[in-house]
């Protein structure tokens, strides 16, 4: 296992996230988020891509009751809702951040730190070039003009962050010159189908970028599922029409990408009868595309 890191990152919206949102309504709130960030600065001292393991060992809820000072009860009840919500997972019985590496930034650390390793190499390299009398004036270059190793300002995410921005640019502009975009998404036909079909789901009564965007990336993870079909699968979920629980998705949720993806995957089907038997009368959608 890896060195413990010294931050986590945590954004400032934190508690306008819809999955927050929803624990801070349910009794003993407070408990569970505050479990939430100890199970994160848990991770982050152990450093191992957020699986939670002891010495090769899968944590256990006694294990995390000891150490994160909690009942046992309610790091259970925790960890249920954490899982439901897409938060964590498991994996041979392994408790797992889910993204961990991508909301905490680690691959960042991992890359800087290779980075500045393959620098120091080369840096060092360049010295003995001087000391041997050769290349002199590349090094001063190196330490009086573009980079100063010794400088507390250095920052690598910079360079980085624009090399990003370029190459996302480019995607975006080959998306534009090959007809991909927002042109070829009917965003209001995809709002009257989710209406007209999720009956159970508070109704969509305003289009903005922010769904227009998670629309565009719903399509690319629908793949061959159309909309209507997802929708569908939606309604007929118990789960997540509120039919088995107080609670209830809604739009945003169902679009979002990790929450999409577990909907396609069955893991909010009901257990005792199929899609297909809950909706029988597909005629009226059949002639709606929704293609990108």
């Amino acid at each position: 296992m890896a060195s413990a890191v010294q931050w986590i990152k945590i954004t400032t919206d934190i508690f306008d996230d819809e999955k927050i949102l929803l624990i801070d309504s349910m009794p003993e709130a407070d408990k569970i988020i505050i479990i939430w960030f100890k199970l994160l600065c848990l991770a982050g001292k152990q450093n191992n891509k957020g699986v939670f393991m002891f010495k090769g060992v899968p944590y256990t809820t006694q294990m995390l009751s000891t150490i994160l000072h909690r009942d046992e009860d309610i790091i259970k009840k925790a960890l249920t809702i954490f899982e439901d919500y897409g938060m964590i997972h498991y994996e041979n019985n392994a408790i797992v951040i889910t993204n961990w590496g991508k909301h905490q930034s680690l691959d960042k650390i991992e890359a800087n730190a290779a980075y500045m390793r393959e620098y120091m190499r080369e840096y060092r390299k360049k010295q003995r070039d001087v000391a041997d009398g050769k290349d002199e004036h590349k090094v001063n270059d190196k330490v009086n003009g573009k980079v100063n190793i010794n400088s507390p300002d250095i920052d690598i995410e910079k360079d980085k962050d624009k090399d990003i921005d370029k190459e996302n640019n480019k995607e975006d502009n080959s998306k534009q010159s090959s007809g991909e975009g927002d042109s070829k998404i009917n965003y209001n036909q995809i709002i009257a189908v989710f209406n007209e079909i999720c009956k159970s789901l508070p109704k969509v009564l305003k289009l903005n970028d922010s769904r227009k965007k998670a629309l565009k990336d719903a399509q690319r993870h629908l793949g061959d599922t159309t909309f209507e079909d997802f929708f569908k699968r939606v309604e007929a979920s118990d789960f997540l029409t509120g039919r088995k629980t107080d609670w209830r998705a809604n739009f945003d949720w169902i679009i979002a990408q990790y929450n999409m993806l577990k909907i396609l995957e069955g893991n909010f089907d009901n257990r005792n009868k199929s899609v297909k038997e809950n909706y029988t009368d597909i005629s009226k959608y059949q002639n709606m595309k929704m293609e990108v």
